[in-house]
C-alpha cells in the first residue's frame, strides 16, 4: 500500500493558517479615503500566528502599491511610514524596506524622523550593512541640517570595506561645514596614513588640499569683515583686503594651487578660482530653503 506524502497537506495547512492570520489583522476602515487603515505594529505582530515574514510581505506590497499608483507619493508619507513601521516590526530582518522609508518619508520633519527611527531599527538588525547608516547620515545632513550628527553616522558607514571612498570625503566636508576644519584635517590625515591603496590616498590628499584652501578662505572672510567695519562698505575685489594703509592685511595668503582668490558672482563669497566654490556640502537652493523653513517651524513650536 502506497503512503501519501504529507507535503501537499502541510502546504494547504500553511496557506490556510496564513490567510486566517492576515484576515485577523485589521487592513481597512471606512471613511479613510484611498489609503489603507494600518494597525499598530505591536497589534499586527501579535496577530500573525507565527507567520511573520508572510504578513510583513503583505503590508510591504501595500506600501509599494501606494508609491506605484499615486502621482505624489510624498502626500501619502504618513501611511507609508505606518506601513513600513509594521513591515519592519513584524519582520525586522527584511532588507530593502528600511531604505524605502528613507527615500519616501521626506515631506516633513516628522516624516524624516520616522524614517530615521526605522533606519535605526535596520542598523540594529543589519549591523554589517553600511547602507542604512548612509541613509541615516544623509537624512541628518540634508533634511535636518545636523551636520555634526551626520558626520558621526557617516564616519561609521565609511569604515565598512564595501562603502565607497567618497563617503570619507563627505565626512570631512561635514566636519568642516560644522565649523571644525581641524577635525576634518585630522580625519583625512589618518585616512591617508592608514590607507594601503595609492589611488585612495591620492583622493584623500586632494580633500586635504581643499581643507587648507577653505582655511585660508575663512581667514579672508575675517579680513573682509574688518574691512567692512573700517570702510563702511564691502570689498569690490579680494585684492582690496591688502591695499592701502587701512587694509586689514599686509598681503593675501597664497591660493594653495597657484590660482587666484575671487568673489563668486552668484554667492558673493570669496572662493578659490581653482575650485570655484567653498569646501562644504552642496545643497540646492530649494532644498536649503525647505530645511531652513522646517528649522524655523521647530523653533517656533518649541518656543
Amino acid at each position: 500500500m502506497l503512503r501519501r506524502s504529507p507535503q501537499p497537506l502541510l502546504a494547504l495547512v500553511v496557506v490556510a493558517v496564513t490567510c486566517v492570520a492576515f484576515q485577523n489583522v485589521p487592513r481597512s476602515a471606512p471613511g479613510e479615503g484611498d489609503d489603507p487603515f494600518v494597525p499598530r505594529p505591536e497589534v499586527a505582530r501579535a496577530l500573525t500566528f507565527g507567520f511573520d515574514a508572510l504578513v510583513s510581505d503583505l503590508y510591504w506590497v501595500q506600501a509599494v502599491q501606494i508609491v506605484g499608483r499615486v502621482a505624489v507619493p510624498a502626500q501619502h508619507a504618513a501611511v507609508l511610514g505606518q506601513l513600513i513601521d509594521v513591515v519592519t516590526t513584524v519582520d525586522p530582518w527584511v532588507d530593502h524596506p528600511y531604505r524605502f522609508a528613507a527615500v519616501w518619508l521626506t515631506d516633513s520633519v516628522e516624516s524624516v524622523q520616522k524614517a530615521n527611527e526605522i533606519l535605526e531599527r535596520g542598523i540594529a538588525h543589519h549591523p554589517d550593512d553600511w547602507r542604512n547608516r548612509f541613509h541615516l547620515g544623509f537624512n541628518h545632513f540634508f533634511h535636518l541640517g545636523d551636520e555634526a550628527t551626520a558626520a558621526d553616522v557617516l564616519e561609521e558607514a565609511a569604515a565598512f570595506p564595501e562603502a565607497p571612498v567618497y563617503l570619507s570625503r563627505l565626512v570631512a566636508r561635514l566636519r568642516a561645514s560644522s565649523g571644525s576644519l581641524e577635525t576634518a584635517g585630522a580625519f583625512l590625515l589618518e585616512l591617508i596614513r592608514s590607507s594601503p591603496d595609492p589611488y585612495t590616498r591620492a583622493e584623500y590628499e586632494k580633500a586635504l588640499d581643499e581643507v587648507e584652501t577653505e582655511r585660508r578662505a575663512r581667514f579672508l572672510d575675517q579680513a573682509r569683515s574688518r574691512f567692512q567695519e573700517r570702510h563702511g562698505r564691502d570689498i569690490r575685489s579680494v585684492e582690496e583686503l591688502a591695499e592701502g594703509p587701512a587694509a586689514p592685511l599686509r598681503a593675501l595668503p597664497p591660493e594653495p594651487n597657484g590660482w587666484e582668490w575671487v568673489i563668486d558672482a552668484e554667492s558673493g563669497r570669496i572662493v578659490s578660482s581653482f575650485y570655484g566654490r567653498r569646501y562644504e556640502p552642496a545643497i540646492p537652493v530649494t532644498d536649503r530653503e525647505r530645511r531652513e523653513r522646517w528649522l524655523r517651524e521647530q523653533q517656533e513650536a518649541g518656543s
